[in-house]
């Protein structure tokens, strides 16, 4: 990929940068640099910032309200948001069930979700695992049976990120178990507030509620809501899964993340001297920053695959075991500067703001830690990816 910038390239990237100076709210600005969790009013504003300016949809075919950029202008946007702290955006609807919905659904559901999805006018969460289903997706039971003009629901789905939050879920559901377990399921769309929904907290390793248990009660939906042809929402699933794959690496947000942690480590003294002239962290750094490379130009190859609307294809699943074992190497760094301080105690006591400032700040290393320990599991289990591209790549 060639990442000459152009004379264009340059001036589109100053763009971004006038839009980021006058646009980005100030006090989501601030909560993003303090490591503050955002509201949901905080994350739908930044979205419809975003929206308003015409950007959100940065990967999406032209004829579905993309952009049109091309490879190098997506990864300036992506850079330039990253570097400035900004929120990264919720991918349920733009990045993972807008592309089922443009490629598999029907000129309705296209003329309803896609615009709304766009404006971020609702919010949608992933109704895929459940506590018998996780990794082996196709063997999930929960149910959905045809009464007249409405698919009835009934069964759980399980670590659903950010579901208290959602307006929309998008579920696979069983509707014939006649056949092997890949066949018979049905990907269907449903309003959240449909009367027997009940969304009930997990709390994580890290004490944050970011996941949930969604249970379904005799709950009613259209059936013009099943995305394609009933029985065959299997093939969907995958194919919504490369593009989840594919927006889990986050190589952008890393960048600048791996930026900050190298500039903390000039001013974290390890023994006489700052940990930034150990040569084994500063060999960790510089290993990191070369992976991190690699993983940003396969991310901006599968970026540009689906704005010509094409599958990321099984790169997505490379983009998965590797962005993820580089999240866990990035929170086990902050972990190593943090030292002592990132253990979770309420000190120090009766030292200065600063240094009291300080040990707060490690000490969020320590959860992030915790909780990224998940990345390698969720979006389908890194052993699995490597299955996937055994059979896809090697023809294994």
């Amino acid at each position: 990929m060639d990442l000459n910038f152009s004379k264009e390239d340059l001036e589109f990237r100053d763009e971004v940068r006038a839009f980021l100076d006058n646009e980005y709210p100030n006090h989501i600005r601030e909560k993003m640099h303090n490591g503050e969790e955002l509201t949901r009013d905080e994350v739908v504003e930044w979205h419809k910032c975003v929206a308003k300016k015409g950007w959100m949809g940065h990967s999406w075919p032209v004829e579905h309200g993309g952009t049109g950029w091309d490879a190098t202008k997506i990864y300036l946007y992506l850079r330039e948001l990253a570097l400035e702290g900004c929120p990264t955006f919720v991918p349920f609807g733009l990045q993972m069930v807008a592309p089922v919905i443009w490629t598999f659904g029907s000129e309705e559901q296209k003329k309803k979700f896609l615009p709304r999805i766009l404006n971020f006018d609702d919010w949608w969460c992933q109704g895929y695992s459940e506590p018998g289903s996780g990794s082996d997706l196709a063997s999930l039971k929960c149910k959905a049976e045809l009464d007249g003009d409405e698919y009835v629901i009934n069964g759980q789905k399980t670590w659903t990120t950010l579901g208290q939050f959602a307006d929309w879920i998008f579920v696979l559901v069983r509707t014939d178990d006649s056949g092997i377990k890949q066949t018979g399921i049905t990907f269907i769309l449903v309003d959240m507030k449909t009367p027997g929904i009940e969304v009930k907290p997990i709390i994580t390793l890290d004490g944050d509620h970011e996941v949930n248990e969604i249970w379904f009660d005799n709950v009613r939906v259209p059936k013009e809501n099943v995305v394609g042809e009933v029985n065959q929402g299997w093939t969907y699933a995958k194919f919504l899964l490369t593009h989840e794959r594919s927006s889990i690496a986050g190589a952008p947000q890393m960048r600048r993340a791996i930026n900050r942690l190298a500039k903390k480590a000039e001013t974290t003294f390890h023994g006489d001297k700052p940990l930034s002239e150990d040569s084994t962290f500063n060999s960790k750094v510089a290993q990191f920053h070369l992976d991190l490379d690699a993983l940003e130009m396969t991310e901006l190859r599968g970026l540009a695959a689906q704005r010509e609307g094409r599958s990321p294809g099984a790169e997505s699943s490379l983009l998965k075991i590797k962005g993820t074992d580089l999240q866990q190497r990035l929170t086990s760094l902050a972990v190593e500067i943090a030292g002592h301080d990132a253990m979770p105690y309420g000190g120090p006591y009766g030292f200065s703001d600063i240094e009291v400032a300080a040990a707060k700040d490690a000490q969020l290393t320590a959860p992030k830690y915790l909780n990224f320990r998940k990345v390698t599991i969720y979006g389908g289990s890194n052993e699995i990816q490597k299955n996937i591209i055994a059979k896809a790549i090697l023809g294994l």
